[in-house]
């Protein structure tokens, strides 16, 4: 038998028979002490037959080599059991700590059950659903009283708070101290350096001129407010009314406007499209006032304030970021006027309508003292003598980041400064911007809120001169923020009446707000937003004053930009009277508007940072291009005359709807726990707005390059006009020019497609 081990051990080791040595104990017959005896094992043997005697025998000790291959064969025994169990903990939702299970186990040498541990180890926190979410920030928004933070920020250290003044840095230095108590995860400022337009040490002045000599002048107004980027110069000739100064306003119009001044309402679009419109038909300046219809303010003498850059961001860097260091060549944007534009008070117009003759025509539905035209030897003087200035401006930064994707972000963000009280115009969209950040760093700090993606909260300056702030900040991040950067929220102006819900937005954006209308009650009737199943028709463009604007026609960035108001405009925006006393007389449950629109913008917030897949309804603009090419196709035998076809732009158009359709179809196929499958399917969703930014035209020179949303002669509706030209008046009609907008046009759809359909070897189309 002993044989027989050995020669197992010796296979299993791969050696030679091994010898051991034997401790024996044996007492001496005759009673004599006992004595050890050390003997090989192989002596023994060959000894056994001649000397067999009664022996008690110690446990026999192996050697180093047999004791070494036992312990391997334990070791290999664990690592083996701890692999398969962690395996195991992967394929399954895990209850329990699994690490601490695997530890435990080999610590004990014994195979640890999650039912025997689960009492010893900390359950990871439940993922917290779309229901828990919303619940969690209505609570945390039921309790936040909104008029106090506007209160602080309206206290008269801040106040007035002109962009770049010094008002508007102590309060930018107080939301940047407030970031930091949310304990948000950075907060940062950047600084641009920018030229704005103030007041001259000279007063501005309206003055009539009368008799034959036009000598007799009798001064109606020194006005308090001013149009900033207006040309500083005097300019004197006959006063005409032009309504609003749209368009349509000036076509009516049975005098013409060459050579003279125009007075128009405040109103409908905005002071720079108004001067736009008077300086292409040749006026020499323009007055603008706001009238009781439109705005029933009692106060007759109340000045206000506005811009007239037909654009955003410093006139005097266009398409290039004010950071101090630039050193461009001196330029100016082409949305500059060069005629000189004042507002004027209603008293100051009543005055000048004492002056001139002809009723205004019943249509207009204004006051009763409105006149036409300058009476016979009667003219009006406009002097302006408004000068730049360079200031420095500070847009204040913080972020919540993703945990796992923090590098791809939605912007909020909202207008800090303001000429005169501002509390509508600022004060409402930062204290809700405040207010968000405070409560969505509590959801994450203490309500197990985790995003997926990051959310920036952002406070501009110089909003009131055209975006300045937003858009510099844009242009200085133009090569990655939209690999980045995939919505923006407009906090701005969000309250300002009660009876209406309006929003201004990407196409991508529809579907969202439709869910988030769904689910939010209106604070006064306690209806849904969601009442007009039409509702989509009704989203208004977005005007150059908004500041998601330069976001969606610059930066191809989808941006959303929502208010509570009434059907007519607020009547003291951009006015001293400006104040919260004013706003909450017009809305007397300016708090609980509020807190709603807090709402609106938070749900925009969760389910854009929280959900796997992008909640960008790419297929919307399938819908805008079968419009648009409805339209278009009322020209087609236009198009046919001058030896052209609409083919190609059909089939660039159906690349894009088979584009669409492919991205959802690889979305359904997805794994969606796959988070590198789910990135490249999102990446693809986000850049569909920025493919739509035509790459035909430079940034400096056109810098709105959206096709849809921007301006200029590469967008559609550029195209569409020029046509309608060829109609109108033939000689009007540049046919280079057309034949350019279409291939252009065509190619940068088919561009969209291209890079909405994924790699290149996906793409199929006969070009």
């Amino acid at each position: 038998m002993m044989d027989q081990a050995r020669s197992a051990f010796s296979n299993l080791f791969g050696g030679e028979p091994m010898s051991y040595t034997r401790f024996s104990l044996a007492r001496q017959v005759d009673g004599d002490n006992s004595h050890v005896e050390m003997k090989l094992a192989v002596d023994e043997e060959e000894s056994a037959d001649n000397n067999m005697r009664t022996s008690v025998t110690k446990p026999k000790r192996f050697n180093g080599r047999i004791f070494c291959g036992a312990f391997a064969v334990i070791i290999f025994f664990l690592i083996g059991f701890m692999i398969g169990y962690l395996g195991y903990c992967k394929r399954v939702e895990p209850k329990v700590n699994c690490d601490t299970m695997a530890e435990a186990a080999a610590d004990n040498g014994e195979k640890a059950y999650p039912e025997q541990e689960a009492d010893d180890t900390i359950p990871e926190p439940p993922r917290l659903y779309w229901e828990d979410l919303r619940n969690m920030l209505s609570g945390k928004l039921s309790t936040i009283d909104f008029l106090n933070t506007i209160k602080q920020l309206n206290q008269d250290i801040y106040v007035p708070r002109e962009a770049g003044s010094p008002k508007d840095e102590s309060l930018g230095y107080f939301i940047e101290n407030k970031f930091s108590e949310f304990k948000l995860n950075k907060v940062w400022r950047d600084e641009h350096y920018i030229k704005i337009q103030v007041k001259g040490s000279a007063q501005n002045s309206v003055t009539l001129m009368s008799g034959p000599d036009g000598k007799m002048a009798y001064l109606v107004e020194n006005p308090e407010g001013y149009v900033a980027y207006s040309k500083a110069t005097t300019v004197t000739g006959k006063l005409i009314h032009a309504n609003f100064g749209t368009k349509k306003d000036f076509e009516d119009l049975k005098s013409p406007v060459n050579g003279s001044l125009v007075i128009v309402r405040a109103g409908k679009i905005t002071f720079a499209e108004k001067v736009a419109n008077a300086e292409s038909l040749n006026a020499i300046g323009v007055l603008i006032y706001m009238d009781k219809t439109k705005y029933p303010i009692v106060k007759a003498d109340v000045p206000f304030f506005g811009h007239a850059h037909l654009g955003t961001g410093d006139p005097y860097t266009p398409g290039f970021p004010s950071f101090n260091h630039t050193q461009f060549p001196p330029s100016q944007s082409s949305g500059l006027p060069n005629i000189p534009v004042q507002t004027i008070s209603r008293q100051g117009a009543e005055m000048l309508f004492g002056n001139m003759v002809g009723e205004c025509p019943v249509s207009w539905r204004t006051d009763s003292s409105c006149r036409m035209q300058s009476a016979e030897n009667h003219y009006v003087m406009l002097t302006v003598n408004n000068m730049l200035k360079e200031i420095k401006i500070r847009n204040i930064f913080g972020v919540i980041k993703g945990f796992e994707e923090p590098d791809r972000y939605v912007v909020v963000g909202a207008q800090r400064d303001a000429w005169g009280p501002g509390v509508a115009k600022s004060s409402v969209g930062t204290a809700l911007l405040l207010e968000l950040a405070r409560t969505f760093s509590d959801m994450v700090l203490n309500g197990g809120f985790k995003p997926i993606r990051s959310i920036i909260f952002a406070s501009w300056s110089a909003g009131d001169f055209g975006a300045v702030g937003a858009t510099e900040w844009l242009e200085g991040y133009l090569a990655s923020l939209h690999l980045k950067a995939f919505t923006y929220i407009n906090l701005d102006k969000a309250v300002i009446g009660t009876n209406n819900f309006k929003v201004s937005a990407s196409p991508l954006l529809y579907k969202l707000i439709e869910k988030t209308m769904q689910n939010v009650r209106h604070p006064v009737n306690l209806k849904f937003l969601y009442q007009d199943s039409n509702w989509v028709s009704k989203v208004e463009k977005f005007s150059f004053d908004n500041a998601a604007f330069p976001f969606l026609a610059y930066s191809g960035i989808p941006a959303v930009s929502f208010c509570f108001c009434e059907d007519n405009d607020y009547p003291y925006l951009n006015t001293n009277m400006d104040t919260l006393e004013m706003l909450t007389q017009s809305v007397p449950q300016l708090n609980a508007l509020m807190r709603v629109a807090a709402e609106v913008a938070g749900q925009f917030m969760i389910k854009l940072t929280y959900d796997i897949e992008l909640d960008l309804d790419y297929e919307m603009y399938n819908n805008k291009l079968l419009s648009y090419m409805r339209d278009l196709n009322q020209f087609r035998a236009d198009i046919k005359e001058m030896g052209l076809s609409l083919q190609w732009l059909y089939s660039a158009r159906g690349d894009f709807f088979r584009a669409t359709s492919k991205l959802t179809a690889d979305f359904h196929n997805a794994e969606k726990t796959n988070r590198f499958i789910m990135r490249e399917i999102n990446n693809r969703i986000m850049k569909v707005e920025y493919h739509f930014l035509s790459p035909y035209v430079s940034p400096k020179d056109s810098p709105f390059r959206h096709i849809f949303w921007g301006s200029g002669s590469h967008t559609l509706s550029a195209l569409l006009e020029h046509l309608k030209l060829r109609q109108k008046n033939n000689g009007a009609f540049n046919d280079t020019l057309f034949r350019n907008q279409l291939a252009l046009a065509t190619w940068t759809i088919q561009g969209a497609a291209n890079a909405l359909a994924g790699d290149i070897w996906d793409i199929d189309n006969a070009f």
